[in-house]
């Protein structure tokens, strides 16, 4: 396998794209972020990083808080352009049609219409250079009820989320496998271990192209 080698960029994918809520239900906005993750399980921790000029910045600085709210297919284009647009000059809940609704611990409102809403509170703020990471201990998770199995956990394949790569934005929901899946004695004995049962699985089989090469 040949490589090319590029320079150094962002290029981590996929990514989440989220909608962040700021503020309190009076004056609130949100601001589209695909730089966000996990930092942390015990305690849960997780981060989102943004630009200093803003708007939402200031916000998130003078609250300490936020609420994370998980995109979906149906809720992309408001993303998008709350993306592309700023909380300077639009009310992006009347614009979008979105509803603000409020939180359990924090003063940012949560998204409504969004499936998964993270309460997040601020314990800390790193400079990074074009961004700051705040950094933020989850206090609640508020899950539709419609997205979640009879054993209290999320089906992501009914959340219909999207994630971002590069620039563009991508479905989620196939199921794949589950963690761990590859050391069971039923995946062992039906594909074995090692490299050649890893070539043989079909999660990673090789397409053939046309001319018979493999890809």
């Amino acid at each position: 396998m040949s490589k090319i080698l590029l320079k150094g960029a962002n290029l981590l994918a996929p990514l989440p794209v989220v909608m962040v809520s700021v503020g309190d239900t009076e004056k609130s906005n949100i601001i589209t972020v695909a730089w966000t993750g996990i930092v942390c399980s015990a305690p849960p921790r997780v981060y989102v990083s943004i630009r200093h000029d803003r708007y939402s910045y200031d916000l998130i600085k003078r609250r300490g808080d936020f609420v994370i709210n998980a995109t979906t297919d149906g809720l992309l284009a408001a993303c998008d352009w709350c993306g592309i647009k700023s909380g300077r000059d639009f009310d992006k809940f009347a614009e979008t049609g979105l509803t603000a609704i409020t939180a359990n611990f924090v003063s940012s409102p949560m998204i409504a219409e969004s499936p998964i809403n993270i309460e997040c509170r601020v314990f800390d703020v790193i400079n990074l250079g074009s961004h700051d990471m705040f950094l933020a201990d989850v206090l609640a998770v508020n899950v539709d009820e419609r997205i979640v199995d009879d054993k209290g956990a999320i089906d992501y394949s009914k959340a219909n989320l999207v994630c971002y790569q590069h620039g563009e934005y991508y479905a989620t929901g196939k199921h794949l496998g589950r963690f761990g899946f590859a050391a069971q004695k039923k995946y062992i004995k039906k594909y074995g271990v090692g490299k050649d049962a890893m070539s043989d699985s079909p999660l990673t089989k090789r397409k053939k192209y046309s001319d018979g090469r493999k890809s």
